[in-house]
């Protein structure tokens, strides 16, 4: 009986029926929850990605904001988000009921990197230990004290003596200033700086510096919208899974030349730190190995990635202002002069340099 109703079936017939039942099937898995926010006209299985610019996304979304207003919801392709925008929006999401929207989105190709764990992929529980262990941890190795602002001093003398060695020639600051960003985290992290010709570690900045940007690929942003036709096909974000590979091993052998010597008497930076904590909750899901490494990672690149970008743009600005330059250099040699490095206190003597900070961080695109 059913050997003949499948052969009484053409296959125009079975192809229609397949293009209705998908075609239900993404309606139904993608229908707005109630109380969801006004949307543009969705198209199946794309959603509103027919609507982006993805050279230029921010555009699309203001020209999306003039017509539905400041909330407004799309689907990015599986993948559900709402718009919100204004700072007053903004800070009430963010700020007056921040315990709302505590918990990151699921993105696929974060998800697959990170495992939601570490200190910027992980929620709830885990996250809370995380940051309560990283935060404790690192104020103790003297973030946010005298201690750390030598080290930064310190930096900054190889930095400078970097650029000299450049004898005015043209040259790109790029690695160098992240380096020298990187050491001042690797310092509290790792335990130790590296030198800027270090090629293992010049390796391993560019690393990270191709994933942050390949992270704005079309083909990684399609990854997150199909991850599951997306992760056969080549593109951006098989770079990027490659290169976290690289990445992941890099911090391996870091945690595994700690284990060599480690004393739990003598705790050196965060690898030690997290080594310990580690022996006395063993058994935990909380803390283990896979979580330090993610952990390292994630410090490695919020520690370094941003305060590099912002450096670069200062000095891109500087490049572009002579006449800024200028002026924040008489500033600093009145107030600072040659005979000694700033330091924070300066700050405050010091309005037009800080107002100039301030303004690159504005205006430039970090």
């Amino acid at each position: 009986m059913l050997h003949f109703v499948w052969d009484s079936i053409s296959f125009p017939t079975l192809l229609i029926f397949l293009i209705v039942f998908l075609f239900v099937a993404d309606y139904m898995k993608n229908r707005n929850p109630k109380n969801f926010p006004p949307t543009p006209i969705r198209l199946p299985f794309v959603g509103h990605l027919y609507l982006m610019d993805f050279k230029d996304p921010i555009s699309s979304v203001k020209k999306l904001t003039k017509k539905y207003g400041d909330i407004f919801g799309m689907s990015m392709g599986s993948m559900k988000v709402v718009i919100v925008n204004g700072m007053r929006l903004v800070k009430e999401v963010l700020v007056n009921q921040g315990e709302n929207f505590l918990e990151r989105p699921e993105m696929p190709i974060d998800k697959d990197i990170f495992s939601k764990i570490g200190l910027i992929s992980s929620s709830g529980h885990l996250w809370k230990a995380q940051r309560r262990f990283t935060l404790t941890t690192l104020r103790n190795f003297g973030l946010g004290k005298r201690s750390v602002e030598e080290r930064i001093q310190e930096e900054c003398r190889f930095l400078v003596d970097a650029f000299k060695d450049e004898q005015g020639n043209p040259f790109d600051p790029q690695f160098t200033l992240t380096n020298a960003v990187s050491n001042v985290i690797c310092s509290l992290t790792l335990g130790n700086r590296f030198d800027y010709h270090d090629e293992d570690f010049q390796n391993l900045l560019k690393l990270m510096h191709e994933t942050v940007f390949l992270q704005g690929a079309v083909t990684t942003q399609l990854y997150n919208s199909f991850p599951s036709i997306m992760k056969f096909l080549p593109g951006a974000h098989q770079t990027i899974f490659k290169n976290s590979k690289l990445l992941k091993s890099y911090m391996q052998e870091q945690i595994n030349k700690h284990k060599e010597d480690w004393n739990p008497l003598e705790i050196r930076d965060y690898i030690d730190s997290y080594l310990q904590e580690i022996a006395k909750d063993k058994g935990s899901d909380t803390f283990g190995e896979e979580h330090l490494i993610i952990c390292l990672l994630d410090l490695m690149f919020a520690g370094t990635e941003t305060t590099s970008s912002t450096l670069r743009w200062a000095v891109l600005f500087m490049a572009s202002y002579p006449e800024i330059q200028a002026r924040v250099q008489a500033e600093i040699d009145a107030v600072i002069g040659q005979a000694r490095q700033p330091v924070l206190e300066d700050r405050n003597n010091m309005p037009y340099t800080n107002a100039v900070i301030h303004e690159v961080q504005r205006k430039a695109n970090i």
